[in-house]
């Protein structure tokens, strides 16, 4: 649900209010649905009546990065984080920085999200594929070291074993995957925790998707 921010929010006129319920319900199922100029629409009256709204900046630079307008999506998620700082925001800039291949800011945006809030496996894969990119093999590994401590799966394990191997250390890279396969259940599928089934993983173009 949508929630104003404006800081007289006792003040907002209750029809003022209800409208932008209904303008968010409609952003939302229209970036759902891909209708990308019913959402900007939406997105741009909320901001019109409470300008200091980080959640609308941040879903309408969602929104840009979606339609590859990543200028204006980079403006919306810095201008998000200015008003209201979030690891999301500033993950979501390093992710736009990743796919535009400017790999030090995507570096430092992850650095900054991963100050905030380093407890998820997701923001340690993004900082490491950008430190492959770097060639910094060392701090790759180390972050993908402790994205497999956070989340020990079959995914995050082979992509860790994938950067042993890269980097010479087969063994270790063979052990990652023998304890990769064990955690599968015996039917032979992956445990709940997991979606995606065991064997050396293909390199994903983009670290993950952008934080909602």
């Amino acid at each position: 649900m949508y929630k104003p921010t404006i800081s007289e929010t006792g003040e907002l006129p209750v029809k003022i209010s209800d409208k932008l319920d209904q303008l968010w319900g409609i952003a939302q199922d229209a970036i759902r649905e891909n209708k990308y100029l019913r959402a900007e629409k939406a997105l741009l009256t909320i901001l019109r009546v409470d300008e200091k709204n980080s959640t609308a900046y941040n879903r309408l630079g969602i929104l840009y990065a979606k339609q590859r307008a990543y200028r204006d999506a980079i403006e919306c998620f810095e201008i998000a984080q200015s008003l209201e700082p979030s690891a999301s925001s500033l993950h979501n800039v390093g992710l736009i920085y990743y796919e535009t291949a400017n790999y030090p800011k995507a570096a430092l945006a992850f650095e900054q999200a991963l100050e905030m809030e380093n407890d998820l496996a997701a923001r340690h894969i993004a900082y490491a594929k950008v430190q492959e990119k770097l060639g910094h093999k060392t701090k790759m590994i180390k972050s993908l070291e402790r994205a497999v401590e956070l989340e020990p799966i079959p995914t995050t394990l082979n992509i860790l074993a994938g950067a042993y191997e890269a980097a010479g250390q087969v063994e270790l890279a063979t052990s990652l995957r023998e304890k990769a396969a064990k955690v599968l259940v015996p039917d032979g599928s992956e445990s709940p925790k997991s979606a995606k089934p065991v064997g050396r993983p293909k390199q994903p173009k983009q670290p993950r998707k952008l934080v909602m």
